[in-house]
């Protein structure tokens, strides 16, 4: 399930299965523009950065952003055809692709309030469902997910830290874990390890980072 998938740095992940897929890419070196779509889940620098997106889209580039972002991606380029500004809690398609939104935010922090629509998506890819979690604490919604594979950030302080991140995961049963959203602005790898050795003995892991 992970095969062609890389988490590149950070939270910034590419996924190459048919269509070539990136989410919040973030710290992109090589200038490549191959990608089919876009999912950007909220309008932080280390999420939302134009100078990346410039690097990897094309002319026929679908971005998918929080509603907060539409008037941002048509300033940096986009055709309005070529956007897909998302509510938390929907069900979208996008290039033959379906995906859904899961509101992400903090509980007891105030770097990504509720209110501000941000999200995480699951991705159905190949017949997998395929949860990237966004900067989120484990909130309800999240803890309601039903996934294959899982992305959650374990580097605290903005997002969960890798014990409450385990805890979630622990409830929601997916097949993989991977653990993101550490090692530069916040977190080490020692949170990734911290995370992986939480898990119930039957969810699998992967460090891609």
């Amino acid at each position: 399930m992970l095969e062609n998938i890389e988490v590149l740095y950070h939270s910034s992940i590419k996924i190459n299965k048919g269509l070539v897929i990136y989410i919040d890419p973030f710290k992109i070196h090589e200038k490549s523009n191959d990608a089919d779509l876009i999912f950007i889940t909220h309008d932080h620098y280390d999420h939302y950065s134009e100078d990346d997106i410039d690097m990897i889209k094309k002319d026929d580039t679908v971005i998918v952003v929080p509603k907060t972002l539409l008037s941002e991606v048509l300033r940096e380029g986009f055709n309005q055809d070529n956007i897909i500004a998302v509510e938390p809690n929907r069900e979208y398609f996008a290039k033959g692709i379906k995906f859904e939104t899961v509101p992400a935010y903090n509980i007891n922090k105030s770097f990504h309030p509720k209110g501000n629509g941000w999200v995480g998506y699951i991705i159905e890819l190949e017949g997998n469902k395929y949860y990237i979690a966004g900067d989120t604490d484990a909130t309800e919604e999240a803890k309601n997910v039903k996934c294959d594979v899982a992305f959650v950030p374990v580097g605290g302080t903005y997002t969960m830290d890798s014990v409450d991140a385990a805890e979630l995961v622990n409830v929601i049963k997916p097949k993989i874990a991977v653990p993101i959203h550490y090692g530069s602005i916040v977190g080490t790898r020692e949170d990734a390890e911290n995370f992986v050795k939480l898990l119930n003995e039957e969810i699998k892991w992967r460090i891609l980072l």
